[in-house]
């Protein structure tokens, strides 16, 4: 987590009772926190034939993305829950025929936030005369996942 981690997240990052893996994105190692154990390397490794390594300073686990969905399972199986933070982008939808529409209805998912403008700011990517869509900017976003009972 940096400085511009929101103060939600950095909370569940540093508290210790519950797992947080953080995935970061393709070419990025998974991090991971738990509650201390001195099993914790022996217990990630499983039988797995590379080592878990600790980041001493900054207190995390790191290990190969491939073992995300085994590590989930893991930590529901041990700790009943596990947090999981991983980037994500928010899509808008909207359309060239709402920014070119006329009068007040608007139907589409911009709620009417774009309707009649013409030409919204050049962040759109256009399809067809119904559907354009944009991107927001890369965030972090958490869930909690729990075991099933």
């Amino acid at each position: 987590m940096d400085e511009g981690t929101p103060e939600r997240l950095r909370r569940i990052w540093n508290q210790k009772e519950i797992p947080v893996l953080l995935r970061r994105g393709a070419g990025h190692r998974l991090r991971m926190r738990l509650p201390f154990d001195p099993e914790n390397r022996a217990w990630i490794r499983q039988e797995r034939r590379s080592n878990p390594e600790w980041d001493q300073q900054r207190r995390f686990w790191e290990i190969p993305q491939a073992w995300f969905n085994a590590l989930v399972a893991q930590c529901l199986e041990k700790y009943g829950k596990v947090y999981i933070v991983q980037p994500y982008r928010e899509q808008e939808k909207c359309a060239p025929a709402c920014w070119n529409a006329t009068g007040d209805e608007c139907q589409c998912s911009c709620m009417g936030e774009h309707h009649g403008m013409h030409s919204p700011a050049g962040k759109w990517k256009v399809v067809s005369d119904t559907f354009a869509t944009s991107w927001a900017d890369q965030e972090l976003a958490c869930r909690l996942v729990e075991r099933k009972a």
